[in-house]
């Protein structure tokens, strides 16, 4: 199947020299016999199905590279698909099936009305034609076979052109032809004065018209360009046999526009309601001779629409392929393991399987493009590579989907090295405490990357003393034993309990500020102030799946040794099972625990730090300054 943009500027002089070089297909007689086969032939189709006009190309199967390599030729920004489901061996659901061939209404030597000739493109008059398809279960074939053949059909045009010169073949082929042209060369005799000079007795040349000039000027530009043998055929689908006949007849009439009085043309031949027709369709049988029609004529039937076609319904091409880096990371079987492979390339028929080198994988890689473009299918390709080189990743997924397919690509052999934490799993909930600390220098972080956290998820309404507060909360709590995000409630609203933090504060500043500055507030400023807090985090932690999660004081997984260890930790976050908002928060917070566990491995040399990777689908549900870093 072929697309071109709408930007297309190729018209019918790029089809014309496309079937120049497609008549490189040609091989000699002699070739052809001891081979026992038949010269190869092409189908040019106009497709009308579904209120979708598309185009195609069919040729045998060993020729498609150089049928493809002379479509890229002539219009380089040409998408061609290689349909491996044939539209015409479809068995019609259509009750109706008209079908009908197209021949020459004189010598094949003559030829018919080509595109110089035409002020619009021809193609537009057929296309308007398929456009009017008004039900979807209406189709319309247009299959125009082309066999290339030798130069000696020229010869067939000199005879014709000494025929109208001496008088016969005027008027066209036939009986009435040639009677006609004695009785013009009688009365022209008499008409005539009587001769002088010259051979006694010759019969004197007839002078030809301006008519058969002009046909013979015609006959002659034919002969200069290369010929095909050809046969069209044209088919119907439907449920009517009026309708069925007023769509041929209409069809059969677009084709009329290449017609003139005074050289060739079209008309139909063998209309038929047999449904045994479409194996020909099928098939592309193609034994007999059919007509002649050199490069010229056939372009002007056959050509890809450009920007003057503005036919509704016709397929264009939406997107454009580039040609891929000459330096693209592809297979080499020494470098299979240092290759992240996720993608095949398809320009131009070049299907060669590439990636992306691990040592660039150090770096983001941020993956854009529409829903159901493939982004978390590339992902999934990635993980798979990463499962089958023992490599260490996380997976954060908020829809499952993504999740679930990861755990199914897990081989038996590394079944031990993965975390799964689905936080919608009740019965068995993981613990994760985003407070819990395993080196004291990352306390700073750890609390401005949570009070990012929050914010992130309470912009609207967020106020620079809910964040003085809230800070302050969590520097108390992370010098605190088994403190939870569960204990920033209790801090602002337990005075005994916030004696009892305040008495392992060891930050003289954090220390200060409960101490001196919140203890100074009388009770109704000190309420009003830390109530935007309560009301923030109590809208996390009243979650009943939330909180069993976050409150449990020592996490489940060490995160800094999943990572050492090269391990598998896959978190479903499914926003259908959690609410958006709940997975947002949590998928936020895992991240921000990742990029703490992954600085600390500052202390391992570089060259003995294992790689890990974290995979983050739909990742502005969980972006963070985390990110940037």
């Amino acid at each position: 199947m072929l697309e071109v943009p709408r930007t297309n500027d190729k018209k019918e002089l790029a089809a014309e020299q496309m079937l120049a070089a497609l008549h490189g297909i040609l091989r000699s007689k002699k070739e052809v016999r001891l081979s026992g086969t038949l010269q190869e032939h092409i189908s040019m189709e106009i497709i009308a199905i579904g209120q979708r006009i598309h185009f195609y190309i069919w040729t045998p199967k060993h020729l498609q590279a150089f049928v493809e390599g002379q479509i890229y030729a002539q219009y380089p920004t040409a998408q061609i698909y290689e349909q491996t489901k044939d539209y015409a061996d479809r068995i019609l659901s259509q009750t109706v099936i008209h079908s009908a061939e197209l021949t020459l209404t004189d010598n094949e030597t003559i030829p018919i009305k080509t595109f110089p000739s035409f002020e619009v493109d021809p193609l537009a008059a057929i296309t308007a034609t398929l456009a009017k398809l008004d039900k979807e279960d209406e189709e319309m074939w247009i299959q125009i076979n082309a066999r290339p053949i030798s130069d000696n059909w020229h010869r067939r045009g000199v005879k014709t052109v000494e025929q109208i010169k001496k008088g016969r073949g005027i008027f066209g082929s036939g009986a009435g032809g040639t009677a006609l042209s004695y009785a013009g060369q009688v009365f022209g005799a008499l008409a005539k004065p009587p001769e002088t000079g010259g051979t006694p007795g010759a019969p004197a040349a007839p002078e030809m018209s301006e008519r058969d000039k002009s046909r013979v000027t015609a006959i002659q530009e034919k002969g200069t360009k290369l010929g095909y043998q050809v046969k069209i055929r044209l088919l119907y689908a439907g449920h009517d046999q009026h309708t069925a006949r007023l769509r041929m007849q209409a069809l059969v009439g677009a084709f009329k526009q290449f017609n003139t009085t005074n050289l060739n043309g079209f008309e139909a031949k063998a209309p038929s309601f047999s449904r045994d027709r479409q194996l020909q369709y099928q098939t592309r049988f193609f034994i007999e001779n059919g007509f002649i029609l050199n490069i010229e004529e056939l372009a002007s039937l056959f050509h890809l629409p450009h920007t003057s076609v503005e036919t509704p319904n016709i397929v264009w091409a939406t997107t454009k392929t580039a040609e891929p880096p000459p330096n693209i990371p592809t297979v080499v079987p020494e470098q299979e393991k240092d290759i992240s492979l996720f993608g095949v390339t398809n320009f131009r028929g070049d299907n060669s399987v590439f990636g992306i080198w691990r040592g660039d994988r150090g770096r983001h890689v941020y993956i854009l493009g529409q829903t159901g473009t493939g982004k978390t299918g590339a992902l999934e390709l990635l993980t798979l590579s990463d499962i089958y080189y023992d490599q260490g990743f996380a997976v954060i997924d908020p829809h499952g989907d993504y999740a679930q397919h990861v755990l199914s690509f897990i081989p038996p052999r590394r079944i031990n090295d993965v975390v799964y934490f689905n936080p919608a799993d009740t019965a068995y909930p993981i613990g994760f405490n985003p407070l819990e600390i395993t080196d004291p220098s990352l306390k700073g972080h750890i609390s401005s990357e949570l009070v990012g956290v929050l914010k992130r998820l309470f912009a609207e309404s967020w106020g620079p003393r809910l964040e003085y507060i809230l800070r302050y909360t969590l520097l108390a709590l992370l010098d605190y034993p088994n403190s939870t995000m569960l204990d920033i409630t209790r801090m602002l609203t337990d005075k005994k309990f916030r004696q009892g933090v305040i008495n392992y504060i060891d930050d003289p500043v954090v220390k200060n500020f409960w101490v001196t500055e919140f203890a100074s507030w009388n009770d109704k400023f000190a309420s009003e102030a830390v109530a935007p807090v309560l009301n923030k985090v109590g809208a996390f932690t009243a979650n009943p799946m939330i909180r069993n999660i976050i409150g449990q004081p020592k996490s489940t997984f060490n995160l800094r040794q999943i990572m050492d260890q090269g391990k598998i930790l896959i978190v479903n976050l499914s926003r259908g099972l959690m609410g958006e908002d709940n997975a947002g928060v949590l998928g936020a917070m895992i991240v921000t625990k990742i990029q703490l566990a992954a600085m600390g491995r500052a202390d391992v040399p570089e060259a003995e730090r294992r790689q890990f990777y974290l995979y983050v689908d739909e990742l502005q549900n969980f972006a963070t300054d985390s990110f940037a870093t």
